[in-house]
């Protein structure tokens, strides 16, 4: 059973200021340092919408001075259009041939769907990828995992959705790639909020830090410690935004 799973959601529910958020409680971080944690319940993002309007909605209405913004990536590439749809992506030979015998990687989102094999193939090349799967299928028995998603790089292992498991209808028929400008997309959204942004690629095994503002406060380190039980959660719970205040 998941971190995630084991939470009693319904204990943790708050509502302040018309802002439904989930109390995570206190961490301690590696250097004694502690945070509060506050998973904010959005709506439904849809394709287009403006990520500094979902802050100023959300989060600012509840954010304290010294406070912090873990942006959730999928959600970032919902707002700036980093997505593909089943019916720009079209299956061939190799997406078909390779996919059934494809593992998954430590998110349990693997290449086993064509469509979203193809579009790591449209990504990455077609030799590449299947130099990934060749290595990946002769280091696999030895306990090796993960190779495919090295070689292939460009961020494959990030793409969500084609995924006929998901909680929401949306996302099996479309596909989200963490944005490739992380670092401004943080600075543009602290300059446009006035809160200090990172954006997180989280589950319950690994928080992804893909980029944050040029002056955020925190560590690469104590950002890890803060999100270290996937706050943001998993499911249907539409957290995406996490604020995180450390405390004296």
């Amino acid at each position: 059973m998941g971190i995630i799973a084991s939470r009693n959601l319904e204990d943790q529910r708050r509502e302040s200021n018309g802002i439904t958020y989930f109390d995570r409680g206190t961490l301690t971080g590696r250097n004694g340092r502690k945070y509060d944690r506050f998973a904010i319940q959005t709506h439904f993002v849809e394709v287009g919408e403006d990520q500094a309007e979902l802050v100023r909605k959300y989060v600012l209405p509840l954010s304290q001075p010294g406070d912090v913004l873990s942006f959730g990536a999928k959600v970032m590439a919902m707002c700036t259009r980093n997505v593909k749809t089943k019916d720009e992506v079209h299956p061939g030979f190799w997406a078909k041939k390779l996919a059934p015998f494809a593992g998954i990687n430590e998110t349990g989102v693997g290449m086993h769907e064509p469509y979203k094999l193809q579009l790591v193939i449209d990504m990455c090349g077609l030799p590449r990828v299947l130099f990934a799967a060749f290595v990946s299928a002769i280091t696999r028995p030895f306990g090796v995992h993960g190779l495919f998603y090295k070689i292939c790089g460009k961020g494959v292992a990030g793409i969500d959705g084609f995924y006929f498991r998901s909680s929401f209808e949306r996302y099996k028929e479309l596909a989200l790639i963490n944005p490739p400008n992380p670092v401004e997309l943080c600075n543009q959204l602290e300059k446009d909020t006035g809160i200090p942004v990172v954006l997180m690629d989280a589950n319950d095994i690994d928080q992804n830090q893909l980029g944050k503002c040029d002056d955020f406060p925190l560590t690469d380190d104590e950002i890890q410690d803060a999100m270290a039980d996937n706050p943001s959660g998993q499911g249907d719970e539409l957290t995406p935004l996490i604020l995180i205040r450390p405390l004296s």
